[in-house]
């Protein structure tokens, strides 16, 4: 069942977003969207925005239902955590409820803040962060 349905969060929720909204997201001067490829077939989005120089933040990433479960999500994060080295932390948020999701984000290194944002009577907002490692060239 799709997420919005299932959760009925239509002020909250990418996929209820009108075009316009979805346009802006794309424009937008801090950040970027990115296709998700998997052979030859687009199964999905991951947007990346800019907080700061060397802090960002994922929302939304979706991946058509079809193609969940098959360790695509955990790629894409790898992929795009390795575009931009320059990274001290990560940060995003996803729905509590969301089991598979959270324990995606936790199997990656996400922590959760314990900050959290009841959306309605079904789901809850739970924020997560990650801190890079700086990677130090050092001879001994």
């Amino acid at each position: 069942m799709p997420l919005l349905e299932k959760y009925k969060d239509y002020d909250t929720n990418p996929a209820n977003e009108t075009i316009e909204d979805v346009i802006k997201r794309i424009n937008k001067f801090s950040g970027g969207l990115y296709k998700i490829v998997y052979g030859n077939s687009l199964v999905g989005t991951i947007c990346v925005v800019w907080k700061e120089d060397v802090q960002f933040w994922i929302s939304p990433m979706s991946i058509i239902p079809a193609y969940q479960g098959k360790g695509i999500a955990q790629k894409t994060i790898n992929l795009i955590e390795d575009m931009f080295p320059q990274a001290i932390s990560w940060e995003l948020a996803t729905i509590l409820e969301e089991e598979r999701n959270c324990y995606l984000y936790e199997k990656l290194g996400y922590i959760k803040t314990g900050v959290s944002k009841k959306l309605n009577a079904n789901a809850t907002l739970i924020f997560y962060k990650k801190f890079i490692k700086i990677k130090t060239n050092s001879t001994n």
